[in-house]
């Protein structure tokens, strides 16, 4: 089985006829090196030895089998390829194998979060159309229809026991693989779908941003549901034949840079607030991180000075990207690319970026002027579309480019400043939120009349979602009731930690709330807030 190699000058690649994501990534290593360690993963940081280890080879023989036990159920059940399957499986292996299981077979993965309530899952599985879900039983399993086939934990880890092993299906690059929701700026998330061909789309990032050698073991510190895990964590590692280490047991900021010394990795992934609050838990001095290259960071902006700090203390680098679910990264600085101080990056190697103007047009403007950062449409790690959203897909594109609503400044050198979002879309501790989702939920709260949300910056490394909120007449601010009722309906991520009571939301001639200046607003005084959310 061959696949394109990446070559920077002659990018994208022609494709072949049939490229399957799973197999680009686990085909390769388990046929020349399947002795070694594919997945590494620690429950618990006092143990001396690894929860479970899982060989390349063991890896794929789990994947194939699911496929075939999977490909079997589909024929039973009328299940054609191209099926989507939902995923909301707890944090454990059973999620990394089942999700490449399905890509093996032909259909098309769901990955949902865990901390998702029965509410937003049901969405999920209405707006995606999923014919099967793989369900942990400790998880709400809200309203599922009868013609959904319904396997449990238990159910999908006897699917890896099945007694033959499929064949990865024959898909084409631009079938569908997979498809992840984010949200947008409507108050429901939206679907992305990518290809298969997204798997080697993302090979701009091995040496753009990790600057990966075989002997790498990379550990990531987020769970198997989280698309940056996902990515950086299990696809691209094992795509270069390298060992990825996860830990899902209870975590706090004190455990990483030990779990780093114990696991021997050489590549750690988080968002920039954990390398920060690594240094502060360690207390001053030197902070041992064993044998690590350097750090990656991306999900959010870096809070001032973690780049300088950190190197003070660990006498390694911290190498940033920026990214989207569309498109995954595509800047970033490296080994091999420099970090330029108040820039994000360059665009990685063989990517085709550009700055359009903010209004409308399609010719990339001079350095040094803002603009809306874009991304050629013939990358193939672009996103097919959105899930039964042609309006909103509409919208991403502009003529050869697709423009997701990231601003930023490129100079003379190709480094990127980031400006932020042209929408409203918030990052709060990693995730990417919509007001609107958050707003529409909150409000229905009884006491509330008005609300609106915005990020909030509590630390100079932390950014939390916060609630400003207009009460009814007569109804008293109560901040635990309302973080209560947001926690029953949305997941935790996406709930607000902040609860501020004001007279009137700051709004436009035509009726917008204008968010930046929500957090200027003064206290209602009616209502009287004590430290309100805290």
């Amino acid at each position: 089985m061959t696949f394109p190699e990446f070559d920077p000058a002659h990018w994208p690649p022609a494709m072949p006829q049939h490229f399957n994501m799973a197999a680009y990534c686990l085909a390769r290593a388990a046929r020349d090196r399947p002795d070694h360690p594919a997945l590494v993963i620690h429950a618990y940081l006092t143990d001396d030895t690894a929860a479970e280890v899982w060989t390349f080879a063991q890896l794929e023989d789990a994947v194939l089998r699911g496929a075939a036990a999977l490909q079997a159920l589909g024929a039973a059940h009328g299940i054609a390829p191209g099926a989507r399957v939902l995923i909301r499986l707890e944090n454990t292996s059973a999620y990394a194998i089942l999700y490449f299981a399905v890509i093996a077979a032909g259909y098309v993965a769901v990955a949902a979060s865990s901390e998702l309530t029965a509410r937003e899952a049901d969405f999920l599985l209405q707006d995606s159309g999923a014919s099967l879900v793989a369900l942990a039983a400790k998880l709400p399993r809200g309203d599922i229809p009868d013609h959904v086939l319904v396997l449990s934990d238990v159910e999908v880890r006897g699917l890896f026991q099945h007694p033959e092993r499929a064949a990865y299906a024959p898909t084409s690059p631009d079938d569908p693989a997979y498809l992840i929701y984010t949200s947008g700026t409507t108050a429901k998330p939206k679907g992305v779908v990518h290809a298969h061909r997204v798997a080697l789309g993302r090979s701009p990032t091995y040496q753009g941003w990790y600057g990966i050698t075989p002997d790498d073991r990379m550990l990531h510190a987020g769970a198997f549901n989280w698309t940056y895990t996902l990515g950086t964590g299990l696809i691209d590692p094992w795509a270069n034949g390298v060992t990825s280490i996860v830990y899902t047991g209870e975590k706090h900021p004190g455990l990483w840079a030990p779990l780093i010394i114990k696991t021997g990795a050489t590549l750690f992934a988080a968002v920039p607030s954990l390398f920060r609050q690594m240094l502060k838990y360690a207390g001053p001095g030197p902070v041992n991180v064993g044998r690590l290259r350097h750090g990656l960071i991306a999900g959010e902006g870096p809070p001032p000075g973690l780049f300088e700090d950190w190197y003070a203390r660990t006498g390694t680098e911290l190498y940033e990207a920026l990214g989207m679910s569309e498109i995954s990264t595509y800047l970033s600085t490296g080994p091999c690319t420099p970090r330029k101080p108040g820039t994000t990056g360059k665009p990685q190697p063989g990517r085709r970026v550009a700055i359009l103007p903010l209004s409308e047009g399609c010719e990339p403007l001079p350095p040094n002027e803002e603009g809306l950062l874009a991304v050629h449409r013939s990358d193939p790690g672009l996103m097919l579309g959105y899930w039964n959203r042609p309006v909103e897909q509409a919208e991403v594109m502009r003529g050869e480019w697709f423009v997701g609503g990231d601003t930023g400044v490129m100079d003379s050198e190709g480094y990127i400043t980031h400006r932020g979002r042209a929408n409203d879309i918030m990052k709060a501790l990693g995730y990417r939120v919509a007001p609107l989702e958050v707003e529409t939920v909150i409000a229905l709260h009884p006491s509330i009349a008005e609300v609106a949300c915005a990020e909030v910056k509590v630390r100079s490394d932390v950014s939390v979602i916060g609630a400003f909120v207009v009460l009814k007449p007569g109804c008293a601010p109560n901040p635990h009731s309302i973080m209560a009722f947001a926690a029953e309906r949305l997941a935790r991520y996406k709930c607000p930690r902040e609860i501020a009571f004001v007279a009137a939301l700051p709004r436009t001639a035509n009726g917008k709330v204008r968010r930046a200046e929500l957090q200027s607003l003064p206290s209602d005084p009616a209502s009287n807030p004590a430290e309100p959310g805290r």
